[in-house]
């Protein structure tokens, strides 16, 4: 069948354009962070990436946490569900859920780790970015949330997955 515009497209076919859209831009972001890495090293592509990532979070954040139509401080059951409307919520495969009063999140497989792993590349030492993008994600749908990363490249210390992240509202 011939599409003319988005518009026109059936549910089915609008989720898989989802997906698309999101490969596409995990792509872009993977191939940006390999061109200033080949040019300038890997030092200088993380500093850039974690500054591009301290902007690129919140206003995502900010983004999600309207369509979804989440209130001012909805606390963690609105960063459970906002978790799962990232740009790349249709690329991983993660596991969210509670513990007591925390948010455990998991990346049980990882795009861009299987697709440097295909590459022969190292894997990417994401855990500063990931300090920042969680951290800023959780903040910016509400305030009090706090982020802790339990397992992360180059430090993993959960081998069931390739990041975990901890979140929860401190207690006064």
């Amino acid at each position: 069948m011939e599409y003319q515009s988005i518009g026109d497209l059936p549910k089915e076919k609008l989720i898989e354009l989802c997906s698309v859209y999101a490969k596409n831009w995990l792509a872009t972001d993977g191939l940006w962070f390999q061109g200033v890495e080949h040019h300038y090293g890997f030092d200088d592509a993380l500093q850039i990436d974690k500054e591009m990532w301290e902007r690129l979070t919140v206003i995502e954040a900010k983004r999600v946490k309207g369509f979804l139509e989440l209130t001012e401080a909805p606390g963690l059951d609105g960063l459970k569900q906002a978790l799962q409307f990232r740009l790349y919520a249709p690329l991983n495969e993660c596991e969210t859920y509670f513990d007591g009063d925390i948010i455990i999140y998991k990346v049980v497989s990882c795009r861009v780790q299987y697709a440097r792993k295909r590459k022969d590349m190292a894997y990417h030492t994401c855990k500063p970015v990931g300090l920042i993008e969680y951290s800023l994600f959780a903040k910016t749908i509400d305030s009090r949330i706090e982020t802790e990363c339990i397992s992360c490249h180059p430090d993993v210390t959960d081998p069931s997955c390739n990041c975990c992240w901890k979140f929860f509202i401190p207690h006064n």
